[in-house]
């Protein structure tokens, strides 16, 4: 029997080990997901962004933007996002990571400043990756609309705004039948 240093394709999972993508169904949305995101794309785009010279690493690009995808999928706020990737490993591995993390990716505040920094160009490209995915359903030939939960212009006997609105006509009345 080879060794693992002897044959470069054994792996063994681990039921707590490192090796996420083996623990995880990858039939669920997000992973299905992660795979047809061009993340490389956002790489090539946001690293101009970058210096390596200053200041102390950075959260991978991949990470950031999976995290502002993940906070507009599932209409979560900054925190909730950050709080959230530590403790689904589906939100880890949808951001690129092949082991599970227990810290946080970063502050929440550095989403603010990964938004800042790639500008309203950024997130239209993010934006623009997110419609191109969803080109078949943006070509749909029939909309279905559900507007029993738009508001309607009625107005019931029982409002007060009615009754307000009633007198103020009956008084208007009177004043011109006065002069």
């Amino acid at each position: 029997m080879l060794s693992p240093t002897e044959n470069a394709d054994f792996k063994q999972s681990q039921l707590f080990g490192n090796d996420l993508l083996f623990q995880l169904d990858p039939k669920d949305p997000l992973l299905c997901l992660a795979e047809v995101i061009p993340s490389s794309e956002f790489d090539k785009s946001f690293q101009a962004y970058y210096s390596q010279d200053l200041g102390s690493p950075s959260v991978p690009i991949r990470v950031m933007v999976g995290l502002l995808l993940l906070k507009q999928l599932e209409d979560l706020s900054d925190e909730d996002v950050v709080l959230q990737w530590k403790r689904n490993p589906y939100y880890q591995a949808f951001c690129g990571l092949q082991h599970f993390q227990r810290t946080l990716p970063c502050h929440a505040t550095e989403l603010v400043h990964f938004r800042k920094r790639i500008g309203k160009e950024g997130i239209k490209q993010i934006f623009q990756m997110s419609v191109h995915l969803h080109s078949k359903a943006k070509e749909d030939k029939e909309v279905h609309i559900d507007s029993t939960v738009q508001e309607k212009n009625i107005t019931y006997s029982t409002d007060g705004k009615l009754a307000i609105k009633i007198i103020n006509r009956l008084l208007h009345i009177l004043v011109e039948r006065e002069h």
